[in-house]
């Protein structure tokens, strides 16, 4: 499928980092709650990812791929010849695949919150501001869902909290029927969280390449779906046991809640075609549940640290990716 294998090494790299961080989104407040196994989560986990990834990839791959840059580099002008165009296309997404990833490992090792669309969508941008393609239009639809994400995610919460408080209050089940029936819920949720997660986050390993013209839709779905899931399989548990501790103490219905409000929003962008945070999408749920609980609960410190990393990662994408297409496009002229 691939000739060139290093081209595609950024990206294999983003759907690693992807997987193992944002995986902890899905069933992290799940398994810290201890209502479900941890490598029973991770399995499902990798699964749907990669069903979402084929099944409901395709709309963010689009959006990425076509609308964010304006006219690609394959399109070309003057007499560049088609060989010429490929390459600068090729080198273009190269640098971008790397930008984000490298970003994602920066605030990885600094131990900051991230979030791998920023990532992608900040290396797009500088590698566009560069080009003179970039769709302003277009970015500033993705950023106002980035705003949206959290708030929706939130406003699903208050919603589901009212509507299965009102269930478990009417039904009044005893802890030997509560405690099977959460477990279950929580993992049919996480599922669905799962298959959200990889039908939104597709495009962010991918869809560079299809814009270029160096994958097929097909081929990015599958390819982005299986390392995002190997992410998953082999370096999430670090992460997964801290979601949902470090702003506000969950119990199984919390959780559940929390669960299902990031699942329903994650999904509704990813028909839309917007990739967005999962980590917006789960912390909004999570200060959710903090605030009917009266706002005393949430860890303020811990909130606005996340803030900053949301505020700084397509910064320094963008910076990383102008960085790594000047470097790119040096050349040596004898003396």
């Amino acid at each position: 499928m691939f000739t060139h294998y290093i081209q595609y090494l950024g990206s294999f790299f983003m759907g690693w980092g992807l997987g193992a961080n944002d995986s902890a989104n899905v069933f992290g407040t799940a398994v810290s709650s201890r209502m479900v196994n941890y490598k029973l989560a991770i399995l499902l986990t990798a699964v749907f990812v990669v069903l979402g990834a084929v099944v409901d990839g395709e709309p963010g791959i689009r959006t990425l791929s076509e609308e964010l840059r304006g006219k690609t580099t394959l399109e070309g002008s003057g007499t560049a010849t088609p060989e010429k165009l490929r390459q600068k296309a090729v080198k273009t997404a190269i640098v971008v695949s790397f930008a984000a990833a490298f970003t994602v490992v920066i605030f990885t090792l600094l131990k900051m919150p991230i979030s791998s669309s920023q990532a992608v969508v900040g290396a797009i941008t500088g590698v566009g501001i560069m080009q003179n393609t970039l769709n302003i239009r277009s970015l500033m639809e993705i950023v106002a869902c980035w705003i949206g994400t959290p708030i929706g995610a939130m406003l699903f919460t208050f919603i589901f909290y009212i509507i299965f408080r009102g269930i478990v209050r009417k039904l009044k089940p005893s802890v030997f029927v509560y405690d099977p029936i959460m477990s279950i819920l929580l993992i049919v949720c996480g599922c669905y969280g799962a298959y959200a997660l990889g039908g939104n986050n597709v495009a962010n390993v991918t869809a560079i390449f299809v814009g270029h013209g160096m994958l097929t839709m097909e081929e990015a779905k599958i390819f982005g779906g299986l390392t995002i899931a190997f992410g998953v399989l082999t370096y999430a548990r670090p992460v997964m046991m801290t979601v949902g501790k470090s702003i506000v103490k969950l119990d199984a219905f919390a959780a559940l809640i929390c669960v299902l409000s990031h699942a329903v929003t994650v999904h509704c962008y990813a028909m839309i075609g917007v990739p967005v945070s999962t980590t917006q999408a789960i912390v909004g749920a999570v200060v959710g549940i903090g605030i009917i609980k009266g706002g005393q609960s949430i860890n303020y410190k811990s909130l606005s640290h996340i803030w900053v990393g949301w505020l700084a990662t397509p910064i320094v994408a963008a910076l990383i990716a102008i960085l790594f297409y000047v470097l790119s496009n040096l050349s040596y002229v004898p003396a």
